[in-house]
């Protein structure tokens, strides 16, 4: 379906907005219909069939808890499930946001809004309808991120806030878990989507390449200097930077470039001039933010420049069913890649991803599905044709040689309870002790 050909409807109190909206959308879509009372809803909904419902969510102006408008919402897809509703609201509340996504919103729009951003929702939604069953997107972006369980769905209500504004976002996170996805889908959301996206791997810069990629240099400014080249910085203007493990960069580093945020120019080197410059700052690190806080190892002053909003993308051992989702995705992909056909799972196959720590996050996940597919000898997939690697599993060798009793009795929690899938009865029982004790064990090793 096609955005021109949509039907939608609007209920807000404030005439304001109604006839904002209906001026916004009424070029742009077959009909709008606008509604200040909400109690007309029913009723408007038989007589026509609207593709989304923009809704907000206080009618009550001495009351703001957002109560009427999840009410509302919960009407709205009882009478038509396949009817997508946008939450709107002047009152910003990530929770609040949260709630409406479980209840069934599949937006969620703070006031005052950006008409850009208010056309891309319409749009992906409309657009959503003609997609095969299934294929799901919780961005509008062409970087795919796969993700049903609750804490990726915190992730992308906060993505959709930040993503249209100029600040400077620190993406936190173990290895793997996929940290330059969500900085691509954050500048693919952003007003800057049609600029340049330029990604540098800062943690791998040597001092002496660390200036020269990042400013640029002129002619003749060193041995090696045979032409002027633009610097990472320059390549970015107007569009995003995204600065890949920026946590393990020297202190002198860390001068060099906070003196070109506070600035907002850069000197190539063997320069006289300075270049200004207009990027949107994105980060990422696997460090925690208390680690980045100590002030031998990273300036404070460096952290709030970087760090105007920071986004912890959740390890895959806690993500629940996206495990399930992205074996699918990853197998479904090899297989067309490799063409190997069409692969089911078995229960045991699928017992045995969601028993795996995954210390190595999506990227192990993803790897190893790989291996999966290429070694399968037959289309049915078992617990047997699922091989991980040693490398992210290096507890056993570790083991052997460990003779301290605390080490060896916190891997002995870790292994049953892995054993278990987390059932803390269970694991008790397996180890002989009560799960008081066990409880007491788990707050000792901070696990």
């Amino acid at each position: 379906m096609l955005l021109h050909n949509a039907n939608i409807l609007v209920i807000d109190d404030d005439e304001d907005v109604l006839v904002a909206l209906r001026l916004l959308l009424k070029s742009k879509v077959k009909e709008v219909v606008v509604n200040k009372n909400p109690n007309t809803i029913q009723s408007l909904m038989q007589e026509h069939n609207f593709d989304v419902v923009i809704l907000d969510m206080n009618f009550n102006g001495l009351v703001n808890t957002g109560n009427e408008g999840i009410f509302w919402l919960n009407k709205i897809k009882k009478q038509n499930p396949n009817v997508d509703v946008i939450l709107i609201t002047a009152y910003g509340d990530i929770d609040l946001a949260i709630r409406s996504l479980k209840q069934g919103a599949s937006d969620f729009i703070v006031k005052p809004w950006k008409n850009e951003k208010i056309l891309e929702t319409v749009r992906e939604l409309v657009e959503k309808k003609k997609r095969p069953k299934g294929q799901k997107t919780n961005l509008n972006s062409e970087t795919k991120i796969i993700g049903e369980s609750e804490v990726m769905q915190e992730v992308f209500v906060k993505l959709k806030k930040v993503a249209p504004t100029d600040a400077n976002i620190l993406i936190l996170g173990e290895n793997g878990t996929g940290k330059d996805l969500i900085a691509k889908a954050i500048h693919e959301n952003s007003l800057r989507k049609n600029m340049p996206f330029v990604k540098v791997d800062v943690g791998a810069l040597t001092e002496s390449l660390f200036e020269s990629e990042l400013f640029g240099y002129k002619k003749g400014a060193f041995t090696d200097a045979r032409e002027d080249r633009k610097g990472r910085f320059e390549a970015a203007n107007g569009g995003t930077l995204f600065l890949d493990e920026i946590g393990n960069i020297s202190l002198r580093q860390q001068a060099r470039l906070l003196t070109v945020l506070q600035n907002r120019q850069v000197t190539p080197i063997g320069a006289n001039q300075s270049i200004e410059i207009d990027i949107r700052l994105i980060c990422a690190t696997n460090l925690s933010i208390n680690n980045l806080a100590d002030e031998e190892k990273f300036r404070k002053d460096l952290i709030y420049r970087i760090n105007t909003v920071d986004i912890t993308i959740p390890p895959l051992r806690e993500r629940g069913k996206d495990i399930t989702l992205l074996a699918h995705y990853f197998i479904d992909f090899y297989a067309d890649k490799y063409g190997k056909g069409s692969f089911s799972l078995e229960l045991d196959f699928i017992q045995k991803l969601k028993s795996h720590g995954f210390a190595g996050n999506v990227r192990e996940l993803q790897y190893a599905l790989e291996r999966t597919v290429i070694m399968a000898e037959d289309q049915r997939l078992k617990a047997a044709d699922l091989i991980f690697s040693a490398i992210e599993s290096p507890q056993p060798t570790v083991l052997q040689k460990e003779t301290n009793l605390d080490a060896i009795e916190k891997s002995a929690i870790l292994r049953v309870i892995e054993k278990n899938k987390g059932n803390i009865s269970k694991s008790a029982k397996e180890l002989g002790i009560t799960r008081a004790a066990l409880y007491r064990r788990l707050n000792k090793y901070e696990l």
